[in-house]
């Protein structure tokens, strides 16, 4: 959780136990904290003790149990991206909450697909051989990792606090045009990589009861990590956002003092 006070020009003096602070913490995100936390300890009592092995991949079928829940959150983070950046771009106000929301988003994107190659490698070693391999599955992903760090680039170019929020809903509105190809990937060129076990194009569910209801909790724990992370970040961007026009405000006023001593 992020506590920032907003103003730091003041003397210790000036500051003293009761100065105001700004938290990126409320009631609610401490409640789905909670939830989030309890959830991780329930997906680990279950990935790790309940859930079976599987026939063919015995025990390293545990990996599932992380490798899909994040790469459906990062799918779900970056069509949040492009949402929040369309509502940015075609609303009238274009508020910046939009942009922060874009950003945040976008940002625990990138680190849950990171977390999804990790584990990725880690499961084709197991059951391919190699750690990595030039499949259309894998390196789809890889650019589409690739493509997002360039979204955050973007985000990180100088100009004021429209401009950044113009030019990254542009490039978010294009970049979620790769979801459909990394998904679809598998089918399109027939991938080593397995196809859906749930989401399957035929309708088939092809897994035993207890390992779905695994995945399941799965993708709950994660939702509520994501919520929480969404939350707090795009909290502390506003927050950002607010001492960087104060910054700017004090830069002008003091080139206006300098002018007037002149």
């Amino acid at each position: 959780m992020t506590t920032i006070h907003p103003d730091t020009t003041d003397s210790p003096s000036d500051r003293g136990s009761s100065a105001p602070t700004r938290s990126t913490g409320t009631p609610a995100t401490r409640w789905i904290g909670i939830a989030a936390a309890i959830a991780m300890g329930w997906l680990v009592l279950f990935a790790l003790v309940l859930s079976p092995a599987d026939v063919n991949q015995g025990e390293s079928v545990r990996l599932l149990y992380i490798h899909v829940p994040t790469i459906w959150i990062a799918y779900l983070s970056f069509i949040v991206t492009a949402i929040a950046s369309a509502m940015y771009l075609f609303t009238k106000k274009h508020s910046l909450g939009w942009d922060r929301l874009a950003g945040a988003s976008a940002e625990f994107g990138v680190a849950f697909v990171a977390l999804t190659l990790i584990v990725g490698s880690m499961w084709g070693r197991l059951t391919w051989g190699v750690f990595w391999q030039w499949d259309a599955r894998l390196t789809t992903t890889a650019l589409l990792f690739v493509t997002y760090i360039g979204y955050l680039a973007v985000r990180r170019l100088g100009g004021s606090h429209q401009q950044r929020a113009k030019r990254s809903a542009v490039v978010g509105l294009l970049s979620v045009l790769l979801l459909p190809l990394v998904h679809w990937s598998v089918v399109i060129w027939r991938s080593l990589h397995q196809t859906a076990s749930v989401l399957d194009t035929d309708g088939e569910i092809k897994m035993d009861g207890l390992m779905l209801f695994t995945l399941f909790v799965g993708v709950v724990a994660f939702s509520l990590l994501y919520l929480w992370l969404v939350l707090h970040r795009t909290r502390a961007m506003a927050m950002e956002d607010m001492l960087d026009d104060r910054g700017l405000d004090i830069a002008l006023a003091e080139r206006r003092a300098e002018g007037a001593r002149r």
